[in-house]
């Protein structure tokens, strides 16, 4: 299979389980019309997968019943303590429904599914997802998975392109004419360029600046440096790091579909490989997330991963619906 015949499949998978997400909290919202019921019975007769994908969901939506008694156990509490009428069962499962939704919407659980938050970026890619925008004036970004972009209007940083890197990861060519200098904003800082190519990743509030060609100038607040081909810098609220040498080929393995991990612990493998696994690798023993990997795999046959922790470290692997995989210390 091709990789535009796998992006292409996993983009038909991602359709899917949003089809499936939006049929559980319709169903479960008390509002459904004998006419849904007739709707959902089609979708469902589609294809198998069209039906597991649903039970997949659902799985999901029940993990959520816990919290949503833990909410109404709350309610009573407040209630009582301020001696108010406790809503009944109607009126609460309508509002546990709707605050659940909401709540979905907004923070997915395990990341299974993308926010409300993400619907509004100008550009942004799925999981397990690469895309090219050309930008004009000689600037193309290379969008790896689970990214999302926004182009700033009106700036006076740079008479070029001005691009803020909300989150994720881009490859970022910048081969337009030497006027045309392109601006890429990201957690609290400035990346620029003329004429070089460079990787730019933002997770978890901090960003890595990897030079691939020619100079970067990168700035955060009255902090400024350049960096050279081979060269890299983070910088995060404690204000830029240091410019160090780097082997840039793990780097940019992403763009031909590997990973590439150099004696990197298990726990940031896994967290790695979740940003293009469809489902959620979980680390259930903090000794074994320790364990250190020198392994490439394939983005896509991420599924063996799993295994490959269990076969290597000997863990204990416990699969659930959604593509959820438990790693854990063995049993004695």
């Amino acid at each position: 299979m091709t990789a535009e015949e796998t992006q292409a499949t996993e983009a038909m998978k991602q359709t899917l389980q949003r089809e499936a997400q939006a049929w559980v909290v319709r169903l479960g919202s008390q509002q459904a019309t004998e006419d849904d019921a007739q709707a959902f019975r089609r979708w469902c007769a589609r294809s198998r997968d069209h039906a597991q994908a649903f039970v997949q969901a659902r799985h999901v939506w029940q993990a959520m019943a816990p919290a949503a008694q833990r909410v109404r156990q709350q309610e009573a509490r407040e209630a009582a303590h301020r001696r108010l009428p406790v809503p009944g069962r109607r009126a609460f499962l309508g509002g546990a429904v709707a605050a659940s939704v909401a709540y979905l919407a907004v923070s997915p659980p395990l990341a299974l599914w993308p926010s409300v938050a993400e619907w509004g970026d100008d550009y942004r890619t799925a999981t397990g997802e690469q895309r090219e925008v050309a930008m004009g004036e000689g600037v193309v970004l290379q969008m790896n998975t689970q990214t999302r972009i926004n182009l700033r209007h009106g700036t006076t940083e740079s008479a070029g392109e001005a691009i803020e890197l909300v989150s994720g990861e881009a490859e970022v060519l910048a081969g337009g004419p030497a006027s045309a200098r392109v601006t890429v904003a990201a957690g609290g800082g400035t990346v620029s360029a003329t004429r070089a190519r460079f990787n730019i990743r933002h997770l978890d509030g901090e960003v890595c600046v990897t030079c691939l060609a020619g100079q970067v100038d990168v700035a955060q607040g009255t902090q400024q440096a350049r960096i050279d081909e081979g060269r890299q810098l983070r910088y995060g609220p404690a204000g830029l790091g240091v410019v160090t040498g780097v082997d840039t080929g793990p780097v940019v393995a992403w763009r031909r579909r590997q990973l590439v991990f150099d004696q990197v612990p298990l726990s940031q493998v896994v967290a790695e490989v979740n940003r293009y696994r469809h489902g959620r690798l979980i680390l259930t023993n903090e000794a074994l997330g320790r364990s250190r990997v020198q392994a490439s795999f394939s983005i896509d046959r991420l599924d063996d991963v799993a295994f490959l922790v269990r076969d290597v470290y000997g863990a204990e692997l416990t699969q659930l619906p959604g593509g959820i995989v438990l790693l854990g210390a063995a049993s004695a």
